[in-house]
């Protein structure tokens, strides 16, 4: 397993925060689920530093987990989003874990 996959799992499991870089931006997500689409794995997440209008605004983000780079557990711990359902975003992706 990439160690990436085993930081986001972890933090999924223990729901700590991860920080990590996509596209060139060093960012905080709280991740809510791991899930599979077409052979790739991707983590929903909400970006915690993400300006949001209004707390009811906020939602979570699929990020590919090859796209995430230098993964770093955090200290924090996160609530989920009181929207929140554990379930596949697409009807053909495959969830693996979730809060």
């Amino acid at each position: 397993m990439s160690d990436t996959r085993l930081k986001m799992m972890e933090a999924i499991a223990r729901r700590r925060t991860v920080s990590a870089d996509y596209n060139g931006n060093r960012m905080t997500l709280a991740p809510h689920q791991l899930f599979e689409r077409h052979g790739a794995l991707f983590v929903s997440a909400l970006n915690l530093g993400k300006t949001w209008r209004s707390e009811e605004e906020r939602r979570l983000g699929h990020f590919k987990l090859d796209g995430l780079r230098a993964p770093e557990l955090g200290d924090e711990e996160f609530d989920p989003l009181p929207s929140f359902e554990a379930a596949a975003p697409r009807d053909d992706d495959i969830l693996l874990m979730a809060v």
